[in-house]
Parts: C-alpha cells; sequence; structure tokens
C-alpha cells in the first residue's frame, strides 16, 4: 500500500498545531491561575545555548505550512523574523498555520512529489526533492520544535501529559 505526501504529513501536521494550540491555553491559565509572570514560561528554556518557547512554537508552524509553501516555491530558507511575544500571538499563528493547511488541498501537496527544491541559509545551499525535503529535514524538525515546546511547559510545572502532546489524532469515520 502506497502513501501519499498530503498523508504523511498535513494531518500529522495539524494534529501536532492543534496539541500545540491546547498547550499554549494551559500555559496561559497556568500563569493566571498560579500568578505566574507569563514570560517565565515564554522565555523559557531547556538550556542556555536553546531558544525560548517561543521559538519553539514559531518553528512548529515554519516547519509545517513554511515546509509545506517552501515546497510550493521550490526554496525553503530559515525565518528569521522574530518569534512572537505573547500567548495571544503565537496561538494566533498556530491558528493561521492550521487554517492554511486545511484549506490545502492534497492533491496539490501530492503533485509536489519529484519537484526539485533547494534549502538556502545564506551561502549554504542544499538541493532536494519536495518530499526528501519534507520527510528528511522538516518533518523531523517539526517534533524537535514540538517536543521541545512541551518539555520546557512540563519542566517549568504544567501538570501535562503524553496525550496533551499526542493531542487528537485525526481519523476519517
Amino acid at each position: 500500500m502506497a502513501i501519499s505526501l498530503y498523508a504523511a504529513t498535513v494531518p500529522s501536521y495539524l494534529q501536532i498545531l492543534d496539541a500545540m494550540s491546547k498547550l499554549i491555553d494551559k500555559a496561559q491559565t497556568h500563569c493566571s491561575e498560579k500568578s505566574i509572570d507569563p514570560n517565565l514560561l515564554l522565555q523559557a528554556r531547556l538550556a542556555e545555548d536553546m531558544q525560548p518557547f517561543v521559538y519553539q512554537i514559531k518553528s512548529v508552524v515554519v516547519h509545517s505550512l513554511g515546509a509545506i509553501e517552501g515546497a510550493r516555491k521550490g526554496v525553503f530558507s530559515p525565518d528569521m523574523s522574530p518569534a512572537p511575544q505573547t500567548f495571544d500571538a503565537l496561538r494566533t499563528r498556530v491558528t493561521q498555520a492550521m487554517a492554511a493547511l486545511n484549506a490545502t488541498a492534497a492533491s496539490e501537496v501530492d503533485g509536489l512529489v519529484g519537484r526539485d527544491m533547494r534549502f538556502v541559509y545564506g551561502e549554504h545551499q542544499m538541493a532536494y526533492t519536495a518530499e526528501d525535503f519534507l520527510l528528511s529535514f522538516s518533518v523531523p524538525n517539526f517534533y524537535f520544535h514540538a517536543t521541545t515546546a512541551y518539555d520546557i511547559l512540563r519542566w517549568k510545572g504544567l501538570p501535562i501529559g503524553k496525550r496533551d502532546y499526542l493531542g487528537r489524532p485525526r481519523i476519517k469515520p
């Protein structure tokens, strides 16, 4: 049985993006209920040389919707814009990504198979096919940043668990 590029990417992106949106809600509620300065969570890092929670959420969007957009254009470069700095702004970014992915036709993503594309970072370039880029570069990065965002919140004391990370699988009735 063959699996399509769309099926291998977009449903999982949507599942985890939805979970990240709910984690943002839980983080905001946690701050309100415990009288915690939101910046203590928003700017929290697992290690000094790692990026903060806000960057992790931004990167989940970059390696889902941004990756699909890069495959469409034939080139992907890291998003160097500042990360959203509030829970509301993060939630908006995730919600917008989900809306755009929900509006993306499976046939369009499947039509990217075999297309050449490049990863460009400054002078550094790597050649890929769209499917190799999505499956070997963006999907692993997507899960890395989602896991790191979850881990930051867990480390900071939020009462969350594996189900919060996994979210709700998107299965057809």
